[in-house]
C-alpha cells in the first residue's frame, strides 16, 4: 500500500514544521509548501534528508497543481507583527489561499483541514468561548485583515462543503507556543522569553490582567491529526483546539522571569487596539468528538521553549 500523500501549506512555519515532522514519523509522504514570508527554511532543514519529504516555494494566492490525498491548510501570517505589516496581502492570503486550496481539494478529491483561529471570536463577550458563539469582531480595525480574513475563509470552506460535498475539517486554534516560534513575531510567550534571557524589560501591554490560554505545540499537532483522521466525515467542525487553563499576562511574565532567573523588570505600555481582554476555549466538543485534550502543562511547555530560545540566543 502506497504512503498517504499530504500537503502542508505554511509547512515551514512554527506549527507547520512540527506537523510535517509528525506526519513523516507516521509514515506519510509530505509536501511542504511555503513562500517564506513568515516561515523559515531552518524549521524544516532537518527533514530534507528524508526521502518522503519535499519542499516547494510557492505563494498560495496563486493556484497550485499537485496530486495529494490530504491538505492541511495552515498558510497565513499569524502574529500581529506579520499580518499587520501588509494587511492587504494578509487578506488576500486568507481568501485567495482558501479558494486555491479548496479548488485543489475539489480537483483531487482530497480531504482538507483549515487552520482557523480563536481570533474569529474577537474580543469575546462570552466566556469561555464555544463554537456556537459568533464573536465580537471589529470589521474595520487594524486586526480585521486577519480576524475577518479567517472568518471569510471559514465561510468559504462551508460553502464548498455544502455545494460540492468536499470533506472539510475546520480547527479554531487558540494561543499555541513552543520551540521554533519566531523570536520577533510579537507573540507574548516568545516576547517574554527573549526579553528575559537578555535581561531586558519585559513589556506588558495594558495592566496585565487580560487572560490567555496557552497550548503547547505538540498537543496541538496531535489535535490537528486527530481531526483530520476522524472518519466521521459529517463532523466538519468548527472545533476549538487549545488549552483551557487560563492565565493572566502578568502571571505569565512572572513565570518566565522565575524560570529564566532573569533580572528583567516588568514595564507597562498601552493596550493595542481591539486586543482581546479574555481568551479561553471551551474544548468540550474536541473532547467528545476527537477524544482529545491537552496534556502538557504550562510550566512543562515553558521549560522546553525556554531551552530552545536559550540555545538560539547563545545563552
Amino acid at each position: 500500500m502506497s504512503a498517504k500523500r499530504v500537503l502542508v501549506t505554511g509547512g515551514s512555519g512554527f506549527i507547520g514544521s512540527h506537523l510535517c515532522e509528525r506526519l513523516l514519523s507516521d509514515g506519510a509522504d509530505v509536501l511542504c509548501v511555503d513562500n517564506f514570508y513568515s516561515g523559515e527554511k531552518r524549521n524544516v532543514s532537518h527533514l530534507l534528508s528524508n526521502s518522503r519529504f519535499e519542499i516547494l516555494r510557492h505563494d498560495i494566492t496563486l493556484p497550485l497543481y499537485v496530486e495529494v490525498d490530504e491538505i492541511y491548510h495552515l498558510a497565513c501570517p499569524a502574529s500581529p507583527v506579520h499580518y499587520q505589516k501588509d494587511s492587504v496581502r494578509t487578506m488576500k492570503t486568507c481568501f485567495y489561499g482558501a479558494v486555491n486550496m479548496l479548488d485543489l481539494a475539489l480537483r483531487t478529491g482530497a480531504k482538507i483541514l483549515f487552520s482557523s483561529t480563536s481570533e474569529v471570536y474577537g474580543d469575546p463577550k462570552e466566556h469561555p468561548q464555544n463554537e456556537s458563539y459568533w464573536g465580537n469582531v471589529n470589521p474595520v480595525g487594524i486586526r480585521s485583515c486577519y480576524d475577518e480574513g479567517k472568518r471569510a475563509s471559514e465561510s468559504l470552506f462551508f460553502d464548498y462543503h455544502r455545494q460540492y460535498r468536499i470533506p472539510i475539517k475546520v480547527a479554531r486554534i487558540f494561543n499555541t507556543y513552543g520551540p521554533r516560534m519566531h523570536p520577533n513575531d510579537g507573540r507574548v510567550v516568545s516576547n517574554f522569553i527573549v526579553q528575559a534571557l537578555e535581561n531586558r524589560d519585559i513589556t506588558v501591554y495594558g495592566d496585565g490582567s487580560q487572560t490567555r490560554s496557552f497550548c503547547y505545540v505538540d498537543d496541538l499537532v496531535c489535535a490537528l491529526i486527530a481531526l483530520m483522521n476522524d472518519t466521521g466525515n459529517d463532523f466538519t467542525g468548527p472545533v476549538n483546539l487549545g488549552n483551557p487553563a487560563e492565565f493572566t499576562i502578568i502571571e505569565l511574565a512572572k513565570k518566565v522571569i522565575e524560570m529564566t532567573d532573569s533580572s528583567s523588570e516588568i514595564v507597562f505600555k498601552a493596550l493595542p487596539q481591539d486586543d482581546p481582554s479574555r481568551r479561553k476555549p471551551d474544548i468540550s466538543l474536541a473532547k467528545s468528538a476527537l477524544n482529545w485534550m491537552p496534556r502538557v502543562s504550562l510550566d512543562e511547555g515553558l521549560e522546553k521553549t525556554v531551552q530552545y530560545f536559550t540555545v538560539g540566543i547563545g545563552g
